[in-house]
């Protein structure tokens, strides 16, 4: 059975699109929005409109929200090192060696099927049941990711990912000694030409990178740096 919403229109959404009213009254994307409205899903009124709708004070606008469909992944029991968790997000530590996403070469064994196992209940994310996946870490790389369990914790996240409001640090043990006390990096990354597997500084072809860092300790030939992420690329 879909989930009915009911909203009435007040002063603050006079003149506003339907679809722009909807997304934010409801917490789902504006795409997910537009797509309901084009599958006659949202009524104002008991009428059908468009998306670019200009509602009208004391306008009903009524939301059909089917049930999410399932993903067509098994949810594996995966013991997941869980650090807050609430109904919208939930926040983990992700160990060394577990891949984020199934993909090429890796259909099991995932984060994303750990999640489906821990999270019984998904209320649908683009109205697939599914757990929000905002940003991803490196398979050898550990350390803390967040993952949407509601719409509008996704949307919200995906908003502050892409606007760099998240600050992402991470430390690294390199081989060799760094001259500098702090620095900055900034390079062109892109996988390798020899080995495809593997990611590299590109003369060309390459997406843009730049990270700060800072030594925090020296040993010998290797040294600890403490490395903030500016752009997300893979290293």
């Amino acid at each position: 059975m879909p989930d009915i919403r009911e909203f009435i229109v007040d002063a603050a959404g006079v003149g506003r699109r339907l679809d722009a009213f909807l997304a934010r009254a409801s917490g789902l994307s504006r795409a997910r929005v537009q797509g309901l409205i084009e599958r006659g899903a949202v009524l104002v009124d008991g009428h059908p409109r468009k998306p670019r709708h200009a509602l009208r004070i004391g306008e009903r606008v009524t939301l059909a929200v089917p049930p999410p469909e399932p993903l067509a992944l098994t949810p594996e029991a995966i013991p997941l090192d869980i650090l807050y968790e609430d109904e919208d997000l939930l926040v983990l530590n992700k160990p060394a060696g577990l891949v984020v996403h199934p993909g090429a070469g890796r259909t099991t064994g995932t984060l994303v099927h750990a999640l489906l196992a821990h999270c019984r209940e998904l209320p649908g994310i683009g109205g697939v049941e599914r757990p929000g996946i905002v940003h991803r870490l490196d398979r050898e790389t550990s350390g803390v990711m967040v993952a949407a369990k509601s719409e509008a914790a996704h949307a919200s996240l995906s908003a502050q990912f892409k606007a760099r409001v998240v600050r992402k640090r991470y430390l690294a043990l390199v081989r060799g000694t760094v001259g500098h006390e702090t620095g900055r990096i900034e390079a062109a990354i892109g996988r390798r030409e020899r080995d495809r597997k593997r990611m590299g500084v590109r003369a060309r072809g390459g997406r843009e990178a730049r990270t700060d860092y800072r030594v925090l300790r020296r040993r010998a030939d290797m040294t600890l740096i403490e490395a903030s992420l500016e752009t997300g690329r893979t290293h």
